[in-house]
Formats: structure tokens, sequence, C-alpha cells
């Protein structure tokens, strides 16, 4: 089984991939942020998308997340690791952790978060957002590698690009969130729909602005934690590539056998090419 990888802010190539390969994929709903380089990982077969592009040119609500999803469905992953970078809400957890996240909590306003609409209805279930065997391969991984590992957490997500302000970062963490990011809803929304599993790796690289004995957050403090945690990152997901690989198909391969609400007959002819790629009939 092919197994996707998404690389977020620092993570913007896979050491130890070989037989690499770029493949530029069309899908119905325009290019994904980059060309996916196939190849291999400890033999086991990996397709790797840089989230925001390979020199970082999309902010977090430009990314194309529908045409990543069929970029992946086109190549038969099922499975996908999202790499992600984050801010801590919590002192618990301290910047160099890892959060394996299992809930999120949405506070975007401008993202594209659904296939559906326009003339075409599905209700897709969503109360357990990331795929929990996904999760335990994940958190081996971190284990394996020796990095401190938060089993569960809980993602805001919001709009960006600015951080927040000291009053949003400490409502959030009354609100029950543990760390806060800029992607990674819209993606997993979109990824189930598109029925594939992914998990969240979220790499902790600062306490966001609700610390009073801290200054605010900035990018140039992030960058300096990011360069660590990618090396960091590059080792756990290529611990994790082998158990991904074997947990074999996702239980969320035919979700829309269930979910999908407008008959197919009726379903407008423009939607008819990302649909069917959904339902496997291309």
């Amino acid at each position: 089984m092919r197994v996707g990888v998404i690389g977020g802010t620092g993570l913007y190539d896979l050491a130890g991939l070989t037989d690499a390969r770029d493949v530029v994929v069309d899908t119905p709903l325009g290019a994904p942020s980059s060309p996916i380089r196939l190849g291999r990982v400890r033999g086991v077969e990996v397709a790797f998308l840089a989230r925001h592009g390979r020199d970082h040119s999309l902010l977090p609500s430009e990314v194309p997340y529908r045409a990543n999803a069929l970029a992946f469905k086109k190549l038969g992953v099922e499975r996908i690791i999202a790499v992600s970078a984050v801010g801590s809400l919590r002192a618990e957890i301290a910047p160099g952790d890892v959060v394996v996240v299992d809930q999120f909590l949405d506070q975007t306003t401008d993202r594209v978060n659904t296939f559906f609409g326009r003339g075409v209805v599905a209700h897709v279930e969503f109360a357990e957002p990331a795929d929990a065997d996904l999760r335990r391969v994940l958190v081996a991984a971190v284990r394996r590698v020796g990095a401190p590992v938060h089993d569960g957490g809980t993602y805001v997500c919001i709009d960006g690009p600015m951080f927040a302000t000291r009053a949003e970062s400490r409502l959030y963490g009354r609100w029950g969130a543990d760390i806060i990011g800029m992607t990674n809803l819209p993606e997993a929304r979109l990824m189930r729909e598109a029925g594939l599993s992914i998990a969240t790796l979220a790499m902790v690289t600062d306490y966001d602005s609700w610390r009073e004995d801290l200054a605010g957050v900035t990018a140039d403090a992030i960058f300096q934690v990011l360069r660590a945690n990618a090396e960091r990152a590059r080792d756990i997901v290529g611990h994790a590539v082998e158990g991904a690989a074997a947990l074999g198909p996702s239980r969320w391969k035919n979700v829309l056998a269930n979910a999908l609400v407008t008959p197919l007959d009726q379903v407008p002819a423009e939607h008819r090419p990302w649909l069917d790629l959904l339902l496997g009939k291309t």
C-alpha cells in the first residue's frame, strides 16, 4: 500500500526516499500544492507532498486542499501522515514535544472545507476525525525515536496568517484546545470525504500568545525550533510508514456509500469528474 505524507512548515522534502521521482498530478479541481515525490522508505511506497509548496509560497488559506486530496486519491494512497507545526496552549506541552492529534476545533472562516454543495449533497461522519489505528502507529514511532509525545490532543484551527492575540489564545485554552495551527482541520475534513485515513503529527514550536511572561509568538522564533523539529519529523515518519502500510485498507474507503444524499443521476455534470474519482469510478 502506498502511504501519503504531507510536509508542513519546515518539512519540504523527505530524507531517505529511494527511487525518488516527481509526478505532476492533474485533478478535476486543479493542481495540488506541489509536484508529488514518489519513492520508497524502508521498502514502503510513499507519496510526499509539500503542503505550502516546496518554496513555501502558499498561505494556509491558499492551500488547494481539495486538489491535494484528489491527487492522493488518484495515486492510490489510502493512509496519510500529516506533519504540522503548531503552537502550545498548555504549560505541559513544550516546544520540541510532539502531539498526535485526536480532536479538532474549527475557528476558520475563509476555507473551502468540503467537496459538496452547488447541487450535490453528502453528510459524512466526522466524530473521530483522526484515524485511530494510524494514530497508534504514530505514537509508537515517536516513542521509538525518543521524542516527548502526547497521545491525543485537541487542535484549534484558525485562518491566519497572523498569529492569535493573547485573548484568543487564552480563550482557546479555556475551551479545551491543547494546540493551535492553521491547516489541519480543512485538510482532515476533505481527506475524510475522499475516503482517506489521516492522522496529524503536530510538532510544537512555541507557546503561542497566552503566556504573559513570554513575548508574543514570531516567525523568527518558530523557525529556530523548526529546524530541529524537521529532522525529528523525518525520523518519526521513517519509522511510521511501515506500520501505516501494514494497517491495510482505510476503513473510510467507501465513506460516501451511505453519505451521498443526491442521486447520482441528478448530480450536475460539472461535478461528476471529481465525484467519480471519490467514488472510485475512474
